[in-house]
């Protein structure tokens, strides 16, 4: 069994922050992600209010981020965590085929996506639906697509897919985008976009690959079908949440439950960046828990061996 001083559970901004300042702390840790480094950062085409930086492509704040720790020494884990248990002050996880050790613990594991819940939407995905437009926009180039969403999420991809279709259906549940008024504003001016409000998607339509979809009014509880190629579910996220002990508090939606230095209820195991329960989410506020953790964790790690 491989024993550090610190794991960091998924490498988003909060993970890649928490292991820079770790690294220079000079801690022995591990950074355990299954994914490309970087997590949501890649599927953001454009940032917009990252301070000091103008108009930064997502892909490249997470290459940038990365770039930052090749200097520095540690072990990396590219599988999923799938058990993890907290025991006589030391937690240990299963990575993979991996048993690991830790005396501290950051958990930045994100986010999943929200699914419709359709009978065929397991069907389709990779096969017309997907849940991310930047990054299979390309694929669907002067076609007809839609979009089921209404959140600042949903039209940043609405925008970003207009620009490359031939048209796009937004589907939304409520009677108006519950998004920023530039994002608003952004999506009214685009020709190509056909707004469909209170409306749910009630089914999906093709044989191989997707054709169509159903949706209801909510108003009136009338149908229509529509003809399209590709739709992009972008209904929000739910916290990864899996593989967390039973002991560990989290509050009514999920998220993990911390104090303001990103401490849980468990001695040594902290939480960063979207998986904590609070209001904002974003890049930069991921980073900020990131460095937090880090630091509390190292203080952690001093006391004990005081």
């Amino acid at each position: 069994m491989n024993s550090y001083d610190a794991i960091i559970l998924g490498a988003g901004p909060a993970g890649l922050t928490a292991a820079l300042y770790l690294a220079r702390f000079g801690a022995k840790f591990a950074l355990v992600e299954k994914m490309t480094p970087g997590g949501l950062l890649l599927q953001i085409f454009e940032i917009e209010n990252y301070p000091g930086l103008i108009m930064p492509k997502g892909y490249e704040l997470a290459d940038a981020m990365e770039e930052q720790l090749k200097e520095f020494t540690f072990d990396r884990y590219q599988t999923c965590v799938t058990a993890l248990e907290h025991k006589d002050g030391k937690v240990t996880l299963q990575a993979g085929e991996e048993a690991l050790e830790t005396k501290t613990l950051i958990i930045c594991a994100g986010l999943h996506y929200n699914k419709l819940g359709l009978p065929d939407e397991d069907r389709f995905t990779g096969r017309g639906v997907s849940y991310c437009a930047l990054c299979d926009a390309n694929f669907f180039k002067g076609r007809v697509v839609g979009l089921a969403g209404n959140g600042n999420q949903a039209l940043e991809e609405a925008v970003h897919l207009a620009a490359l279709v031939r048209e796009l259906r937004l589907f939304m549940r409520t009677a108006a985008p519950q998004a920023d008024r530039v994002l608003q504003k952004k999506l009214l001016a685009l020709k190509n976009v056909v707004i469909h409000k209170e409306v749910a998607i009630t089914a999906l339509h093709g044989e191989s690959e997707l054709e169509a979809v159903s949706i209801r009014s909510l108003q009136s509880g009338e149908t229509e079908k529509f003809a399209m190629s590709g739709l992009f579910v972008i209904e929000g996220m739910r916290p990864v949440s899996e593989f967390f002990p039973r002991e560990l508090v989290l509050d009514a939606d999920g998220f993990i439950v911390t104090d303001t230095e990103m401490r849980t209820n468990l001695p040594g195991v902290f939480a960063a960046g979207d998986i904590r329960s609070k209001l904002c989410r974003q890049i930069v506020t991921a980073a900020g828990d990131g460095a937090t953790a880090a630091n509390a964790a190292y203080s952690y790690l001093e006391l004990a061996d005081a």
